[in-house]
């Protein structure tokens, strides 16, 4: 069975997601590297006011099996974030497109959105 795409995002490369709105976005990890990872355990939250880089690791998410890098598939800073995940990690697992881990001012929006893939090429990359 292919993993769940979501119409409404953006996809990066090591399987997080971005979804704009109203000029924020809302930075996921996707199906795919939810069911990869199998149970969450943890998820490791960065700081408010931190920056993120597009395609730098900016936390981490541990499940039962390993601890995996996040990648940001947005530049700029982080404005929230989704705090309920330090109680529920598992939320990442029952609704990836739901339990955002962070919303992030984007610094460079366009350019950025130019390098990720829309959800048919990401369907294509998950094969």
């Amino acid at each position: 069975m292919s993993p769940e795409v979501d119409d409404s995002c953006k996809y990066y490369k090591e399987h997080q997601w971005v979804r704009v709105e109203d000029g924020i976005c809302l930075v996921g990890i996707s199906d795919f590297a939810q069911d990869s990872l199998k149970d969450v355990v943890m998820v490791e939250l960065p700081e408010v006011g931190d920056s993120v880089t597009q395609g730098e690791v900016f936390t981490s998410i541990e499940s039962v099996k390993a601890v995996s890098d996040v990648f940001s598939p947005i530049s700029g800073e982080i404005i929230e974030v989704n705090e309920e995940l330090e109680d529920t990690p598992e939320n990442v697992n029952e609704d990836p497109y739901g339990s955002w881990l962070v919303k992030v001012k984007p610094s460079n929006l366009d350019a950025d959105l130019a390098n990720l893939m829309s959800p048919a090429e990401y369907e294509d990359f998950c094969g």
